[in-house]
């Protein structure tokens, strides 16, 4: 029933926090504000876990452990609730546009005016300043995210530790396995959730959206981001209830004839706990070799993971040119299905082969270094910029220089009277797209909403009557192919990578001491989320910001979400950064292999394996003990035998 009910917590909080890193394009773009806040934003919820990690980790064993992870699951309920809670108080959404349908502006005041003056403009009310900031409303986001991290905190640590104290040692992999299977189930589900909503207009039901000049493959679109965070609140509400009825502690599993016993024992050991306090434990963590490496490692890996799962909807976007809905649809079928695959199978072959602490080491790095090789293939799946003109070609349709800076007008529309600054992007009949119909020098136009059309486009070259349509052009066919090659890719590196995930993580509980499993369990996490979990999103954010060619407009001038990347630099970082990063942690990875063959014993048996654990957990006169006796009982034996 524990088991059960862990897997159902994993799954309500990976389902919020996968539809928190789904929507992070949406945020930016609703509240206007740079990558690099949306990546603080997005690591503010390491900020929540951080403040409780270490004393849940320590003295949650000493409380009631199923009670604390139902408080924890309520929490991030609140958080979530708190999140949704600005598109509630706040004005509709409007995004900058030189099309209106609200009457503002003349008919044709948007289109190519030779012999007139534009009248649309950046208004300089101070009022409508103010309004357009939305006065930090994103900051409610920001605080949700922090009270959904605190809720979060007691779920791993206490989850993990109870299934280790009460569980088989032979099934304790297979168990966390299934809990890592949960963990991914919840972002299956959550980006299912995500590409619904990103494929929904934010004010739906409260504006006419057949009057939109906007589609969701428009990088000024924002989803109903809200009302996803309105299901995760009622999702991990539900998670909690089964956790108040839980008992605090069980019989040990395959002991429960015995159970007194085993609980007279434990209460011993219970005892001789509570002789030392905290200093000593950490001192016993922080000189165990193969635990502070292992630690190293999983900062090395947790700042690639984070930039890669954090940004990829946006990666998808705007290098191979799909919608938000599509990116996180296509991560979801993609991505998941072969990790949870490859969190099963890692967990079934710990349990029936009975694999050593020296074995799973050898495992999870060979089997990720190989995935590691495979990932530098994703460099060749590339596609060109978006050819928009003035920023990355000519207007005669040729490549240019994107560091020279932005050439916005030429002959063909130096006398209309255009904006500069406002991104309305439409794609001509030459294939070549306009940041405005004034741009592409159009003078007349047809249709409402998204179907309209210009007509007599004087920078667009070509025979007979030239026209555009809104919106960017297709990135064509071989783009999409080259999208098709780096999905199958993903699939193959992700059921690689997850395969390896299981013998790793045993590695990391079989090298400290029983009795602080949930303290070095909870020290990693916490390692992990100051090194990794807040500034990654963070730095990486200020540098996908670096390649932005062009900013979006605000009422007042100033400068918005980003419209369009520089392509080619954006993968670098993208791709570049992560395999510099996954890199480095192969080094002490190969450490921990020297270190663990170092003090192999020449017999394969289980009792040196089991001097071979307590070399790392401070136990060995206990192991060396052992191997005197030689003699490995079963289940069945020890009954008899106690």
């Amino acid at each position: 029933m524990f088991l059960l009910a862990i897997t159902c917590a994993y799954v309500s909080k990976t389902l919020s926090g996968s539809y928190m890193n789904s929507m992070l394009t949406q945020i930016e773009r609703q509240f206007n504000i740079p990558t690099s806040l949306v990546g603080f934003i997005n690591g503010s919820f390491e900020i929540g876990n951080l403040l409780l990690i270490i004393f849940v980790s320590y003295f949650g064993t000493k409380l009631h452990r199923p009670i604390m992870i139902g408080v924890g699951c309520v929490v991030m309920g609140l958080g979530c609730f708190l999140q949704s809670l600005p598109h509630f108080l706040m004005d509709r959404y409007e995004y900058e546009s030189t099309v209106s349908v609200s009457g503002n502006l003349s008919s044709n005041s948007f289109l190519c005016m030779e012999n007139g003056t534009q009248i649309f403009k950046p208004t300089e009310d101070p009022s409508e300043c103010v309004k357009e900031v939305k006065s930090l409303m994103w900051v409610y986001v920001l605080v949700g995210n922090i009270i959904r991290g605190i809720g979060e905190t007691p779920i791993m640590p206490l989850g993990i530790s109870y299934i280790e104290d009460f569980a088989k040692s032979e099934n304790s992999p297979l168990y966390i396995g299934f809990i890592e299977t949960g963990a991914i189930i919840g972002p299956l589900i959550g980006l299912s959730l995500a590409s619904f909503c990103a494929n929904v207009y934010v004010d739906t039901g409260s504006v006419n959206t057949d009057d939109l000049t906007i589609t969701p493959t428009d990088t000024r679109w924002v989803g109903a981001w809200w009302f996803g965070f309105l299901v995760c609140a009622g999702v991990n509400v539900l998670t909690a209830i089964p956790f108040f009825v839980l008992p605090k502690t069980l019989p040990k599993e395959g002991l429960e004839d015995i159970a007194e016993i085993v609980k007279n024992d434990k209460e011993e050991k219970q005892s001789e706990v509570r002789k030392k306090n905290f200093l000593p434990f950490m001192k016993s963590l922080l000189c165990n070799p193969v635990y502070m490496l292992f630690i190293l490692i999983s900062v090395l890996q947790f700042n690639a993971f984070v930039n890669m799962i954090s940004f990829m909807p946006k990666y998808l976007e705007q290098h191979y040119g799909k919608s938000a809905s599509d990116a996180i649809f296509l991560i979801g079928i993609y991505n998941l299905p072969p990790i949870c695959i490859g969190y099963i199978v890692g967990g079934l072959i710990m349990k029936k082969f009975k694999i050593t602490v020296i074995q799973a080491a050898h495992i999870g790095c060979w089997l990720s270094l190989i995935e590691y090789l495979l990932y530098f293939l994703c460099f060749l799946m590339i596609c060109d910029n978006s050819s928009v003109a003035g920023i990355t070609t000519s207007y005669e349709g040729l490549q240019q220089d994107l560091h020279v800076g932005n050439v916005i007008l030429a002959d063909c529309n130096m006398d209309c009277n255009c904006p500069t600054k406002i991104w309305d992007p439409v794609c001509g009949n030459d294939g070549l797209s306009y940041m405005s119909a004034c741009l592409a020098g159009c003078e007349t136009s047809s249709g409402t909403g998204i179907n309209m059309v210009f007509q007599n486009c004087s920078c667009i070259q070509t025979p007979g009557n030239s026209s555009a349509v809104l919106g960017l052009c297709d990135k064509g066919q071989d783009c999409s192919m080259m999208l098709q090659y780096f999905l199958i890719l993903s699939v193959v590196s992700s059921f690689i990578y997850s395969l390896s995930a299981i013998p790793g993580y045993m590695v990391l509980l079989r090298c400290i001491k029983p009795e602080e499993k949930s303290l070095g369990v909870g020290l990693h996490a916490f390692c992990t989320r100051v090194l990794a979990g807040i500034p990654a999103p963070i730095y990486f954010g200020a540098l996908v910001d670096s390649t932005c060619l062009h900013w979006g407009t605000l009422k007042c001038g100033e400068s918005g979400a980003c419209r369009i990347y520089d392509s080619t630099n954006f993968r670098y970082i993208y791709l570049g950064l992560p395999a510099a990063l996954r890199g480095s942690s192969y080094i002490p990875a190969f450490l921990i292999l020297l270190i663990l063959r170092k003090h192999r014993l020449p017999e394969k048996n289980a009792s040196s394996e089991t001097m071979l654990e307590a070399k790392f957990t401070g136990k060995e006169n206990e192991g060396k003990e052992m191997d005197q006796n030689s003699k490995v009982l079963n289940d069945d034996e020890l009954k008899t035998k106690l």
